[in-house]
């Protein structure tokens, strides 16, 4: 017999409680969410039984076939879940229910707590903590559980709002094994104890998660199964509608959209495995995890092994969905499995194939691929600087705003069309900004002769364009960086050339310029790049590309600062007129040359090295203007 002692309370731990709070106080615009959220457990629960009790069958004793029940209890205003897995016992309870482990939990309350509508609903399920939805509509709930293989059982209480009691209760009131989730329901939740809400909301929600689902009416009433436990991805694709795909997708991936594109099928030949993928139509909300890893769950012969298995890429991780081996051994660890040859195979196949839909999509449906490009082309563009053997696929799929492309997207065989007499690379601009790329002073010679410019407004592009990469043999250069080149490229018909060469007196004035600047530049000459501007910052050819070397620096990696070129128009009014000015006032001129400087790095995204300096300067120049 069991011992029954008191129960004994704990606080929650500070991030629950305020996810709780959020979970009770907050007003989202689907409340079924929760059911999906424990129904999901559930299925998880007898997954990991099965998985278990390959190692040892003794776990699943006389009752090997996983099962859910769902029991009203509308005269109590009561809502059972119940689950025949692994189940828990009291450390395991206060770990489950009582801390949240995952990284993150600050960030995802923040965007929880701000997010309105569907938006809400959408985050819940995605940082593991779903089971707390249940105090949406329920004003308590109890957990009972008892773990597979072990004698005795406890039970899990909390109203919510900020404690939760653990104690041990009499095997007669637990499951024989496994867990039972008990909701008292508030009372404008009451509906969720009436049949026709419930069995709607499962069939729709979780009507193919892969383990049976039963309702029971009343406590006392025989289980009506309402959910066969099938697993989808074993059908064929004729035999699964679109519908089933979509709330399939949603039990998998613990968001509310539907996928921009669905890949399921089956490979057979050397290595046999299953696959159903999905790409959603929005972010995930760990996206850019520092974890970066995959959502995608192995399966081996419908026997639920791990969701940590990398079967695709890292800059993959947005798909969600799951693979399913014949050939893996059962009875390999998950440590082994991951080191497999055989799982090699299958995340090379595996992600070919994504890669290979992605680009029928891109064929058939520009419009479509746009969107998932819009969403997701910030990460695939990490595969071109880790993938190395799929590059020129990734290459195909990449998409770029442009000089040229009006705010729309353009891909590399589009910018080959444009491709201008005598060019030998793809310039591209990289930055933070694409409005402020748009109007980098860097472009106006390439503008000026109808070259096509790549703008490149996230982080990793300033790598994976420095990584030697190139598109049928012309490479990607970059145009901050080292002499533009522009002089063989033809000027557009009627348009008069634009000359780098400059009179004695500027060139005298360029000289004076590199000569106070020497602590800050490298060299100081004139500029075929610029039209309308009086000067900008480029990097030496050998140097590093500036946004790169910033990204660098910021992230505490970068050499030592090279100094950046600074190059002038000739050509441009200011520069003619200060040039004017002769060898008077020394001291003016060296204000001026300072003030070119800092305004160079204005232009370039920078704030001046010294802020009080220029200041000054900038003071001092105007003082003398005014009459």
């Amino acid at each position: 017999m069991t011992t029954i002692t008191a129960p004994v309370s704990h606080a929650f731990e500070a991030d629950v409680a305020k996810l709780l709070h959020l979970m009770v106080h907050s007003v989202y615009s689907d409340k079924n969410v929760f059911l999906r959220e424990l129904v999901s457990n559930a299925a998880d629960a007898c997954e990991k039984l099965r998985y278990e009790g390959i190692a040892n069958p003794a776990l699943l004793g006389e009752d090997p076939a996983p099962r859910i029940t769902v029991t009203l209890d509308s005269d109590n205003s009561r809502l059972m879940i119940e689950d025949n897995g692994i189940g828990m016992n009291t450390a395991d309870l206060a770990d489950a229910l009582g801390t949240i482990a995952r990284s993150g939990t600050k960030s995802f309350m923040e965007r929880i707590a701000s997010a309105g509508g569907s938006e809400g609903t959408q985050l819940i399920g995605q940082f593991g903590v779903g089971f707390y939805s249940a105090f949406m509509v329920a004003e308590k709930v109890d957990v009972i559980s008892r773990k597979a293989g072990e004698a005795e059982a406890a039970i899990w209480s909390s109203d919510g709002l900020g404690s939760y009691t653990i104690a041990p209760i009499d095997v007669q009131e637990a499951p024989a094994r496994g867990t039972r989730v008990v909701l008292h329901l508030m009372e404008d939740a009451k509906e969720y104890a009436e049949r026709y809400r419930i069995e709607q909301t499962i069939k729709s929600q979780s009507g193919h998660v892969p383990v049976p689902i039963s309702l029971r009416e009343k406590p006392d009433a025989e289980p009506v199964k309402i959910a066969d436990g099938a697993a989808l991805w074993t059908k064929s694709r004729s035999a699964v509608s679109e519908a089933d795909y979509a709330d399939f997708y949603r039990s998998v991936s613990g968001q509310f959209d539907d996928p921009a594109l669905t890949l399921h099928y089956r490979a057979e030949g050397r290595h046999e495995y299953s696959v159903l993928a999905f790409v959603p139509s929005t972010k995930p909300f760990d996206l850019f995890d520092p974890d970066r890893s995959g959502r995608m769950k192995l399966y081996v012969n419908r026997v639920f092994i791990t969701d940590e298995a990398e079967l695709l890429p890292r800059y993959m991780r947005f798909v969600r969905g799951l693979v399913d081996s014949s050939d893996l051994p059962l009875n390999m660890s998950r440590e082994m499995i991951q080191e497999s040859p055989i799982l090699a195979t299958i995340k090379k196949g595996v992600t070919g194939k994504i890669l290979s839909e992605l680009e029928k999509r891109a064929t058939a449906d520009s419009d479509a691929y746009l969107k998932i490009w819009e969403t997701f082309g910030a990460v695939l563009k990490e595969g071109l600087y880790e993938d190395y053997e799929r590059r020129a696929t990734l290459l195909n799929l990449a998409r770029f705003k442009t000089t040229a492309s009006e705010g729309g997207w353009r891909s590399l065989a589009d910018y080959e069309s444009s491709i201008k007499e005598n060019q030998t690379a793809i310039f591209y601009a990289t930055g933070n900004d694409l409005d402020r790329l748009a109007t980098s002073p860097q472009l106006e010679g390439f503008r000026a002769r109808g070259v096509e410019v790549l703008l490149l407004p996230d982080q990793v592009d300033s790598f994976w364009v420095t990584s030697g990469i190139d598109y049928k043999g012309k490479p990607f250069k970059s145009v901050t960086q080292g002499a533009a080149d522009l002089g063989l490229i033809p000027l557009p018909e009627g348009s008069s050339a634009p000359t780098a060469e400059a009179s004695e007196q500027v060139t005298s004035f360029l000289s004076f310029v590199k000569a106070t600047l020497d602590d800050a530049v490298s060299d100081v000459r004139t500029s075929d790049r610029l039209t309308d501007s009086a000067v900008c910052l480029v990097a030496s050819e050998s140097g590093m590309d500036r946004e790169l070397e910033r990204l660098l620096a910021a992230s505490g990696r970068a050499p030592e600062a090279a100094k950046p070129v600074l190059e002038i128009n000739p050509r441009h009014e200011l520069i003619i007129r200060l040039a004017g000015l002769g060898d008077a006032d020394a001291d003016f001129r060296a204000d001026v040359a300072r003030l070119l400087f800092d305004e160079a790095q204005i232009a370039d995204g920078e704030q001046p090295v010294d802020p009080r300096g220029f200041a000054a300067r900038l003071a001092r120049v105007i003082t003398r203007a005014l009459p």
